[in-house]
């Protein structure tokens, strides 16, 4: 992974990943950094969110709702989404053996995967 430099924009990014604590998508981070930063251009922020997710530091989760979502907790942890609040919350648990639980795997050499769970969190279970 090539490490690009230190920008301020790219650390604008960053930190609003950090202060939002969420899964967040572009348009989250657009609008967070450019609450303080008018000047910047949704192109920028999602250049940058590229950027990262290339040089690891951050995860592209997948697509949720229709956009993609961002996580700045790198570790290998998979993402549960509750279907009526739309929160994304993360999993820990330890799937790395689930290849050899698939008939048709032994033809590939598995090098990653992505599992995400949905239905309701506890909060919108209750009501």
């Amino acid at each position: 992974m090539e490490t690009k430099r230190n920008t301020v924009q790219r650390q604008l990014v960053l930190s609003a990943m950090e202060e939002l604590n969420i899964h967040a998508t572009a348009e989250q981070v657009y609008e967070h950094i450019s609450k303080n930063h008018p000047t910047i251009s949704k192109a920028t922020v999602y250049r940058n969110l590229s950027q990262l997710t290339e040089s690891g530091e951050l995860l592209n989760i997948g697509c949720f709702d229709g956009s993609a979502h961002y996580d700045h907790q790198c570790h290998e942890h998979y993402h549960f989404m509750c279907n009526a609040c739309k929160r994304i919350f993360d999993v820990e648990g330890d799937l790395s053996d689930i290849s050899g639980r698939f008939k048709g795997t032994e033809e590939f050499n598995i090098t990653g995967f992505s599992i995400s769970f949905s239905g309701l969190c506890k909060s919108c279970e209750k009501c």
